[in-house]
C-alpha cells in the first residue's frame, strides 16, 4: 500500500544516529544522505526517509501519528528499543511488551525530534 513514510527531522546526524542504530537492529542497513541532505532507508518494501521540513520551520512530531517498524520476534522489539534508548530516543507508553488485548508484541520510543516509533511483532495465533 505504502511506497514511503518521510518525517521530518531537526537534526538529520543525529536522527541519522537514532534510526541507524534502531533500523540496524531490525537487520536494515545504514541510511544513505543525498545531495539535498535528506536520509534514505531503502528496503525491498519500502523506504524511509528523513529531512528537515522544506518551509524552514522547525520540524514537528503529529499528535497521534506513529510509525510502526515490523519485528521478528519480542527480543528484536527490545533491541530496536535498547538501540534507541542508547542512541538519543526516550521510551514512551507502556514498557516493550505484550499487549494481551490486541495479542501484539510492541515497543515505543520518541526520536529526537519528537516523532514517536514502534516496534511490532505479531506473535503466532
Amino acid at each position: 500500500m505504502f511506497s514511503h513514510v518521510m518525517i521530518g527531522a531537526n537534526d538529520i546526524e543525529a536522527s541519522k544516529k537514532f534510526y541507524d542504530a534502531i533500523l540496524g537492529a531490525l537487520g536494515h542497513a545504514p541510511g544513505v544522505i543525498d545531495e539535498k541532505g535528506r536520509c534514505f532507508y531503502f528496503t525491498e518494501t519500502g523506504i524511509f526517509a528523513l529531512t528537515t521540513p522544506i518551509n524552514g520551520e522547525p520540524a514537528s512530531c503529529g499528535n497521534g501519528t506513529t510509525v510502526g517498524f515490523a519485528a521478528k520476534n519480542p527480543e528484536e522489539a527490545n533491541a530496536w528499543h535498547a538501540a534507541g534508548v542508547a542512541n538519543g530516543g526516550t521510551s514512551c507508553e507502556d514498557a516493550p511488551g505484550l499487549r494481551p488485548a490486541v495479542g501484539l508484541y510492541l515497543a515505543y520510543l520518541r526520536d529526537p525530534s519528537g516523532n514517536k516509533v514502534c516496534a511490532l511483532h505479531r506473535p503466532a495465533a
